[in-house]
C-alpha cells in the first residue's frame, strides 16, 4: 500500500476514468441539463475516450500521461470542462517529478486545483467543480502529513471530492451558466463537482490495485 505511484498507475487510472465517465454519462448529461447547457456527460465521455486512444502507446512517466490528459481535453472538449480540465491537468502534470509519494500526490491535486481557479476565476461557495477540488487538497494534505501512503492519501482526497460534490446541491450558483438560474439552480449537485469525484475516486482506486 505504501508504493509510490509510476506511470503505471497513471494509466491504469486513465483507463479507469474512461470507463467510469461513460458509465455515468447520462448521469452527468442529466445533472448539467438542469444547470447549464446539458453537455457535460458528452463532453467528458468524448475527450477521456480520446485520451485513452492517445495513451495506448503508453507513457515514460505520469507528468507524460498528464499532459497528454491535458492536450487531448483541451482539443477535444467543448464548453467550460475542456479548458478546465486541460489546465487543471497541465498544471497537475507540471507539479509532477517522477514518481508520486504522498506529497507528490498531494502537489498533482494542488496544482490541477490552482489550474482550475486560475483559468475559472472560481472560489469555494460558488457551486462548481472547485467544492470537490477543494476539500479534496485539504484532505489529502491532511492525510499526507500523517504518514499515509500515496494510495491512502489518494483516498482521503476522494471520499473528500464526494462529500464536496454532494454539499453543491443546497448551494445556490454564482459562477458560470448555472448562475443565469439564480435560486433554482438550488438542490442541483454540480456536474463539474461530481465528474471531479469520479476522477479522484478512479485514481484512488487504480493506486489501490498496484
Amino acid at each position: 500500500m505504501s508504493r509510490n505511484l509510476n506511470a503505471a498507475w497513471a494509466l491504469s487510472w486513465i483507463r479507469g476514468a474512461q470507463a467510469v465517465l461513460a458509465e455515468h454519462r447520462m448521469e452527468l448529461i442529466d445533472l448539467d441539463r438542469a444547470i447549464g447547457d446539458g453537455d457535460h456527460g458528452e463532453n467528458m465521455d468524448r475527450g477521456f475516450k480520446a485520451v485513452v486512444v492517445k495513451l495506448d502507446a503508453g507513457a515514460p512517466d505520469v507528468a507524460a500521461v498528464l499532459k497528454v490528459v491535458a492536450s487531448t481535453l483541451m482539443s477535444t472538449v467543448g464548453g467550460a470542462a475542456g479548458p478546465l480540465y486541460g489546465t487543471a491537468f497541465m498544471r497537475a502534470a507540471k507539479a509532477t517529478e517522477g514518481d508520486l509519494d504522498a506529497d507528490g500526490v498531494v502537489a498533482v491535486i494542488a496544482g490541477a486545483l490552482e489550474g482550475i481557479v486560475a483559468r475559472g476565476k472560481a472560489t469555494t461557495g460558488e457551486k462548481t467543480m472547485v467544492d470537490a477540488w477543494t476539500p479534496a487538497l485539504a484532505a489529502a494534505t491532511a492525510a499526507a502529513a500523517a504518514g499515509s501512503s500515496p494510495a491512502e492519501t489518494l483516498r482521503a482526497a476522494a471520499i473528500a471530492a464526494q462529500a464536496g460534490a454532494e454539499a453543491t446541491i443546497p448551494m445556490q450558483a454564482t459562477k458560470g451558466r448555472a448562475s443565469y438560474l439564480g435560486e433554482r439552480s438550488i438542490g442541483h449537485q454540480d456536474p463539474g463537482a461530481t465528474s471531479t469525484a469520479y476522477l479522484l475516486a478512479t485514481a484512488a482506486e487504480a493506486a489501490e490495485s498496484m
